[in-house]
Formats: C-alpha cells, sequence, structure tokens
C-alpha cells in the first residue's frame, strides 16, 4: 500500500487561480497490475471468463418521467454511439466496451457500462436518447430527444481534427435544428413550445478543448497564440453564442458541466510529468479559469434570459472528491486504468479485445480517458439531487420541476 497526494483544486477553493494549488489531500491507492498475456489461446480464455462474469452493471428503478425530452450536446464522456457512423477512429464500438451494459455488448459508449446520461435518464424517468447519426433516429424515436454528442468534439471546430469526422459544438446546433424541422412536423407550435420548453439540454464540452488541442502543441498552435486564461475565455465566448442559439429556437433548460481534474486522468500521468502520487497541477490549474468563467456565464444567462434556466455541475469537485477520499465511494485505484496499457494503464487506452480487470467498481477510470459506471453513477446522482456546490444555483431536479 502507497501513500499518494493529489493537487486537486476545486472551483469554490480557486479564487486565486494562477497560484500554485494548497489542496494537498492523502489517499492511499492499491496498484492492480493488468495481466501481461501473449496473443494465443490464453487471451481468449480470459476474455471469455471476463465476458460471462461482466454482471456488475448498476441498475435503478424506473421513474416516472420528469420532463419531455432529453437534448445532449457533448464529447466522448455522453456519446451514445454517433462516431460509429462517422468517419472517425475516436469509436468505442468494440469489446470489452460495454461489458457492463444491459445488453453486454458495445454501443459506441466510452465506458464499461451507463454513461452519466444514461443515469440521469433513470433518474429522470426516460431512456437515453438515441444518437443522431443512426439513420433509425427519425419519427417517433425522436419524442424521448436525441443525442448530438460525437467523441473528440470540442467548442472551437479545430479540436480533435486528428482523429477524423466528428460532430462540433457548432454541428452539433445544427444537427438540432435538424431534429427541430422534424419535431415540427409532428406537433403544433403550441405544443412543440410546451414540449421544448419541458425538455433538459445537457452540455459536456471543454475536455477536448485542452486534451486534444490546447495541450497538443506540435499539433495545434492555441499554446502559442493564447494564455490559459485568455484560451479559456476564447472557448467560454464560443460556448456562449451557441447556448444563445439553442435557447433562441425554443430550448429553455440547460445543465453545463464543467471540465474535470483532466491532470488526474491516466493518459495525462502517463505522460510522466507529475510527482509520485500527484496529479499534473498545471493542468489542473488552467482548467480553473474555464469551470469559473462557466459558473459565472451560467449566472449571467439567468439574469439576461428570463424564463430559461441554466445550472452548472461542478464536475471538478465531484471528481476531486472521488479521487481525495476514494473509500468513500468505494473505490480503491484512481491512478490507473481499468483498461488500458502502458504507465498507469493510459499510455495506450483499451484496444479491442483487451481483458479489462475485473473488479471494475473499485476503479475510478474505465480507460486513459474515461470514468467506469460506477464513477459516472456518483456524477450523475450529485448533479441530479446535490446541494449548490455540486450543481448550481439549483439540481437538476429541481430544474425538472420548474414549470416555464
Amino acid at each position: 500500500m502507497a501513500r499518494w497526494v493529489t493537487g486537486i483544486i476545486t472551483d469554490h477553493q480557486s479564487k486565486d487561480l494562477t497560484k500554485e494549488s494548497n489542496i494537498s489531500r492523502n489517499f492511499n491507492l492499491r496498484r492492480n497490475r493488468n495481466m501481461v498475456v501473449d496473443y494465443d489461446r490464453r487471451v481468449w480464455v480470459m476474455v471469455l471468463m471476463v465476458f460471462l462474469q461482466c454482471s456488475t452493471s448498476i441498475e435503478l428503478v424506473g421513474a416516472s418521467p420528469q420532463v419531455s425530452a432529453m437534448f445532449v450536446f457533448g464529447d466522448s464522456i455522453v456519446d451514445t454511439g454517433n462516431n460509429n457512423f462517422l468517419n472517425s477512429i475516436a469509436k468505442a464500438n468494440y469489446w470489452p466496451y460495454g461489458c457492463d451494459s444491459p445488453s453486454r455488448f458495445p454501443s459506441g459508449r466510452f465506458c464499461n457500462g451507463k454513461t452519466v446520461v444514461d443515469f440521469m435518464g433513470d433518474m429522470l424517468g426516460i431512456p437515453a436518447p438515441p444518437p443522431f447519426a443512426d439513420p433509425a433516429t427519425t419519427g417517433p424515436r425522436l419524442s424521448g430527444g436525441v443525442s448530438y454528442a460525437s467523441a473528440a468534439s470540442g467548442i472551437l471546430d479545430d479540436t480533435g481534427r486528428h482523429y477524423g469526422d466528428r460532430y462540433t459544438l457548432s454541428q452539433q446546433v445544427v444537427n438540432f435544428e435538424t431534429t427541430l424541422d422534424q419535431l415540427r412536423r409532428m406537433m403544433t407550435p403550441a405544443n412543440l413550445t410546451r414540449y421544448l420548453a419541458k425538455s433538459v439540454a445537457f452540455m459536456v464540452f471543454g475536455s477536448n478543448d485542452y486534451i486534444n488541442n490546447y495541450l497538443m502543441p506540435s499539433m495545434y498552435p492555441t499554446s502559442f497564440q493564447y494564455s490559459p486564461p485568455d484560451f479559456a475565455n476564447l472557448l467560454l465566448n464560443h460556448y456562449a453564442r451557441q447556448l444563445v442559439a439553442l435557447q433562441s429556437v425554443g430550448l429553455r433548460k440547460f445543465f453545463l458541466a464543467g471540465v474535470p481534474p483532466l491532470g488526474c486522468i491516466p493518459n495525462q500521468l502517463a505522460t510522466g510529468q507529475a510527482p509520485p502520487g500527484r496529479c499534473l497541477d498545471y493542468v489542473n490549474q488552467m482548467l480553473g479559469t474555464f469551470n469559473e468563467g462557466l459558473r459565472a456565464l451560467a449566472t449571467s444567462l439567468n439574469r439576461d434570459h428570463p424564463g430559461s434556466v441554466f445550472v452548472y455541475g461542478n464536475t471538478y469537485g465531484i471528481v476531486g472528491d472521488m479521487l481525495n477520499n476514494p473509500p468513500r465511494f468505494g473505490f480503491r485505484v484512481v491512478n490507473e486504468s481499468c483498461c488500458g496499457s502502458g504507465r498507469n494503464q493510459g499510455r495506450i487506452t483499451c484496444m479491442p479485445l483487451q481483458p479489462p480487470c475485473f473488479n471494475r467498481n473499485s476503479y475510478l477510470f474505465w480507460d486513459a480517458y474515461h470514468t467506469t459506471e460506477a464513477a459516472n453513477y456518483v456524477m450523475a446522482q450529485r448533479t441530479y439531487s446535490g446541494p449548490p456546490s455540486d450543481c448550481f444555483p439549483i439540481n437538476i431536479q429541481q430544474m425538472a420541476s420548474i414549470n416555464l
């Protein structure tokens, strides 16, 4: 058992965003190295064994619908399969992705099971929406909402271009307008207005603009063109314009997820730049400006658009709590992925047919970039019914109950 220290900055503790974090909490980690095997018949035996025991998915009891629909905009954190239909190398359409899902097969979700949006659908009483790119997403399938989320996408159009095709934020807004045209043919104007007012838009952006843009100076010039605060402001200005565009066509309830502590994901730890037992503090510190700005943006949008509700989800703080106090949430491994290779199991992300860890619910991270189903449940539960420190100024359950 080793003692580690992480540099986590919670949003309400980051008043001076340019100073080094003074948050240093101890937590214990138990190293759990993945078995290394040759690709002979031993692999297939292990794959079969893991597949047969993939029964750890978290199930929730169905609830009465609290909203008309969920419209999901974002990146791989909430992608439900759009990239399966795109010419992209950012895909999760192979096993072991989805090994703990109800079907036990990959759907395009970058997780072993359910995403945050899947759990949020359970809590709100409606099914998770289908991917926009699926040709079958038409007609009655639109009634519960649509997911436009696309792996490798960002707020900026250029973000993630090295992965190939993806729906950027601006394209996702265009795609929503396509859905809106179909809904107009299915509803009267009055019914459509009520339907949109009772729907919730989930917005999950920003991570790729850092790890697949700003933090890749060999491929993108943004780190030479902008200081971290200026880059955050660039992102927020682009984001605000698209949020106003969505509000102007009828959406009224918005959940804006903050960026999690990217300096703590296995992909970043695998660079070897962090001191032993710590996250990459300089990465986490630059996210403070964006997250504080996004929280302030929610406040200004609520002021400027009466009749609409914008709430900010403190993803950074929630994941930070799981990192700083793993046992409280049932985790034992928070510095390695459950499915990956190399340092911290994060240098190479989860590969096709790679046997994942057996005790997935004790891992915070599923692959080099994404959290496990168990962690996703914590994030969904705390933003759905948590206090203002988790979801500001009100939580999703409270937002859903408001009649606009």
